[in-house]
């Protein structure tokens, strides 16, 4: 399994060509990062019916935020422009 390199991997130029401006990707990641938060809390109380975990190879000692940018990046979310 690949190690997650952080911020710099995937290349910010190369997430905002993904999504219309910084203040979306910003936006888009945290609130997917908040959701793979709540499956991790959720996994240590097992429950886990409401959570998509990770949806790009991972390691528990991953941050949300980093592992939300790696999704974008890989295409693995649909941005919604409603919420």
């Amino acid at each position: 399994m690949q190690k997650l390199e952080g911020i710099v991997s995937p290349p910010i130029d190369e997430l905002l060509e993904k999504v219309g401006s910084n203040y979306e990707l910003v936006i888009f990641a945290s609130k997917r990062a908040r959701q793979i938060n709540e499956y991790y809390s959720a996994l240590h109380e097992g429950s886990l019916f409401n959570f998509v975990g990770p949806l790009v190879d991972s390691s528990i000692d991953d941050k949300p935020l980093s592992i939300a940018l790696h999704e974008i990046f890989a295409n693995k979310l649909v941005q919604n422009k409603n919420d």
